[in-house]
């Protein structure tokens, strides 16, 4: 079976309620099993990770539905290669590798005043940097799958885009107050991929 199929999360929705939630082999196997054709025609299901409506086509059996998926996705293994050179350079037991950084003098002669020298101030700043591209980044696509869920599902809810614009402001508390009325389930689902989407400092 596909790795997409179990390794990513996703949501069946029907009319304002969840059905169940998982691994979309998980999602497609609850559904088929417990829910009509009538009511399969009017399932909407989400992948979590991006806030957007999947399509699946329910005919057949749970197998013949599951095997589609698998060839939708590729079914493709995922295998990692290793391109480290052969020959080590620095110290390996940390993994140092040395090259060239062209400084003017002025930043040579801060990163020597720091402590630790230049290396390890040069280390540091770069670790802090992938942080903080990291926060921002993971900020901006809970930000989107939100968007884009909330278009899907509560487009036509009160306060809507008072809402939106409060998600983009990093204003929680706005936030909340203007969902806080919406139907439980599509509520609490939004404030789950929502998790991510405000600034440290409104959570």
């Amino acid at each position: 079976m596909s790795n997409d199929l179990t390794r990513f999360y996703y949501t069946a929705f029907l009319g304002v309620g969840v059905v169940t939630s998982g691994s979309l082999q998980h999602v497609v196997s609850t559904v088929k099993d417990a829910l009509d054709d009538r009511d399969l025609a009017q399932l909407l299901i989400f992948d979590d990770s991006t806030g957007k409506q999947i399509d699946v086509d329910f005919r057949g059996k749970t197998d013949d539905v599951l095997k589609r998926l698998g060839e939708s996705s590729g079914d493709l293994p995922v295998t990692e290669v290793n391109h480290q050179p052969t020959r080590r350079v620095g110290r390996p037991k940390l993994g140092v590798v040395s090259g060239e950084v062209t400084l003017l003098p002025r930043h040579w002669e801060w990163l020597k005043a720091q402590p630790g020298g230049a290396s390890v101030t040069l280390r540091k700043l770069i670790d802090e940097a992938r942080r903080a591209g990291e926060k921002q980044s993971n900020l901006r696509e809970s930000q989107e799958a939100t968007h884009y869920f909330m278009t899907a599902m509560a487009g036509n809810f009160p306060q809507y885009e008072e809402a939106l614009r409060a998600l983009y402001a990093g204003d929680l508390d706005r936030f909340y107050h203007f969902i806080d009325d919406w139907a439980p389930d599509i509520r609490n689902h939004i404030k789950r991929l929502a998790a991510n989407a405000f600034p440290e400092g409104n959570l």
